[in-house]
């Protein structure tokens, strides 16, 4: 797909499948319902009937979710693997979603934090705080910043922070039973609340990391190939690291830390378009979406009458994934 007309054409064939799927979202599960209730349960809702109240207030929200955290992880994950130089680089590995669930969890049990809003900050200043200092630890030395010395910190971070929750966990174990769902990476039960508090941002962020695509195009040249062409390097990587904080934080307050997803779907965006990310991110965007709403589908099915946490789901699919690329002996020192 080279030319640009066909670039479009593979988006808007990505659009439309992702409408498809959402439908599905709404339809499928563990009661099944047809296209006319779904209809009439959105644009004619009557709340005295109980399928319309399902899927008005569950499904509906749940497709948009997790279109809406799946486009989010992907395009954290496309900026991440250009900012570090590194194909595995994604929220889940280097530790940001880590740090985001951290924190979340420590306002949520042990102070009694409940406002969506508040979390969504919380998570903000999580996955902020867990990028800075995995930037610090793989730049320390005298090679500067390197993709394997940037995996291993954020290795390190993602064990620091996970083992700091379960810790949290055991002494609180009256919020283990409130978070202990969410902690897999779930969008089940979520409300439209808890979208639309961050939906704002997320929107924001997508729309940044667009506008930013022709210096992430720049910067992926090198670091002096990008200075020497004018850029202001410093002013990117900031720009596109506070967008992955925005995007990765929001989503891990809504839906907890949903994995892989920001792995394989920059590569598979690249695949069809190539590198230029004026293409990749939109791909990304819609391919997350398709992904993890997929993901959410199969999850409803696996456990009948139970769910699957989504991001069980998810590791399913991204884990061989992440060993393939490894294997390719991509990450190099």
């Amino acid at each position: 797909m080279k030319t640009n007309l066909g670039k479009a054409a593979g988006l808007l064939a990505g659009i439309l499948l992702l409408v498809l799927c959402m439908i599905s979202s709404i339809l499928f599960g563990a009661a099944n319902y047809d296209l006319h209730t779904a209809w009439i349960s959105v644009f004619h809702y009557d709340e005295a009937i109980s399928e319309q109240i399902i899927i008005r207030t569950t499904r509906v929200p749940r497709a948009c979710i997790a279109a809406a955290i799946g486009a989010s992880l992907a395009i954290a994950g496309a900026l991440m693997q250009t900012l570090t130089r590194n194909p595995l680089a994604s929220p889940s590995v280097l530790g940001v979603n880590a740090g985001a669930t951290f924190l979340v969890v420590v306002a949520a049990t042990a102070l009694s934090v409940s406002s969506m809003q508040v979390l969504m900050w919380v998570a903000f200043l999580g996955a902020a705080a867990a990028a800075v200092i995995v930037y610090i630890l793989g730049s320390l030395g005298r090679d500067g910043l390197t993709p394997l010395k940037i995996v291993l910190a954020g290795a390190a971070m993602t064990a620091l922070f996970s083992s700091f929750t379960q810790g949290i966990l055991v002494l609180n174990k009256q919020g283990l039973n409130t978070v202990l769902f969410w902690l897999t990476g779930t969008i089940a039960g979520r409300s439209p609340d808890n979208l639309l508090a961050v939906l704002p941002y997320m929107a924001l962020a997508w729309a940044a990391a667009w506008l930013i695509s022709r210096d992430m195009n720049l910067l992926m040249m090198g670091e002096d190939a990008a200075k020497g062409l004018g850029q202001k390097t410093i002013f990117v990587k900031v720009a596109a690291g506070i967008i992955v904080i925005v995007l990765a934080g929001g989503s891990v307050s809504v839906a907890g830390p949903i994995g892989f997803i920001g792995i394989v779907i920059p590569h598979i965006s690249r695949f069809i378009v190539g590198i230029d990310h004026r293409w990749v991110i939109p791909y990304c965007a819609v391919l997350g979406a398709i992904l993890l709403i997929l993901a959410d589908i199969g999850a409803r099915f696996i456990m009948i009458p139970e769910e699957m946490p989504v991001g069980v789901m998810t590791a399913i699919i991204g884990a061989p994934f992440f060993i393939y690329i490894a294997r390719r002996g991509l990450v190099k020192s």
